[in-house]
């Protein structure tokens, strides 16, 4: 039933990249392995990032069991898409038993996707990451993917409207497999870290769409997002807010 239910939204996802004239440019694909596990570190600009995620690995026939916040699992109408497509649902509060399932699935041999920045960059750089990319990748005896998206902030993130106009390039760029087996998870973290923003520099260096004074490119890059000090201070207010807002609901 998942792998039904992943086909058809995978047809749907195709039929929507055409709809919208995107042309898709991917670098790196060799680096994702064509059978067994291996754990995918992808960065966070944008709430479509787990469909365009998927992308490269589709095209050697590969699905990815993506781990995402509970909150996407109770929403009504993404709730029962992640379920049906077995991604893998973080709780915050138990983060424990998601690493867990996550190891099952790779341990049969299957992608798992992971966003070590756990929230969304308004910064359109890369955060800090969590080291669970590391600990999953190290536990589970399995090769960490690093690999970049640009492009996909302009569809839909944070702080912005939705812009679904044609012809809006998305870029994918996958690094080498990092070894992390028997690694400390801080350095480990922090190679990984660095993998991603070579990535990234040399998607952002390359974009065929790149427009200086954007709003959806780094400050670093001549564009007019926040800096990552600017948008961590907009990170913490919206936290603040959150927690106010379950605060007033709770009896």
């Amino acid at each position: 039933m998942a792998e039904l239910v992943y086909s058809s939204i995978i047809r749907i996802a195709k039929l929507g990249f055409r709809a919208l004239g995107q042309p898709i440019d991917i670098s790196g694909l060799e680096h994702i392995p064509r059978t067994g596990g291996a754990l995918l570190a992808v960065n966070h600009i944008g709430y479509v990032d787990f469909i365009y995620g998927g992308v490269a690995p589709d095209r050697i026939g590969r699905r990815v069991r993506f781990m995402a916040k509970r909150e996407l699992f109770d929403h009504r109408i993404t709730g029962p898409i992640m379920r049906a497509c077995d991604h893998i649902q973080v709780d915050r509060a138990d983060g424990e038993s998601s690493l867990a399932v996550a190891e099952q699935c790779l341990a049969r041999g299957e992608l798992v996707g992971i966003f070590p920045e756990a929230t969304i960059s308004r910064a359109m750089e890369i955060k800090d990451l969590k080291t669970g990319a590391v600990r999953i990748a190290a536990s589970a005896g399995v090769p960490l993917v690093p690999l970049v998206l640009w492009g996909t902030q302009r569809l839909m993130t944070k702080d912005h409207d939705k812009d679904l106009s044609r012809g809006t390039a998305v870029s994918i760029r996958i690094g080498a497999p990092l070894a992390v087996a028997g690694t400390d998870p801080v350095a480990g973290t922090a190679a990984l870290k660095t993998a991603l923003q070579g990535l990234l520099d040399e998607a952002i260096t390359t974009y065929p769409q790149h427009e200086d004074g954007a709003w959806w490119v780094p400050a670093s890059y001549g564009g007019s997002a926040p800096t990552l000090e600017e948008a961590a201070r907009q990170d913490t207010e919206e936290r603040r807010l959150r927690a106010e807002r379950r605060l007033a609901k709770s009896p």
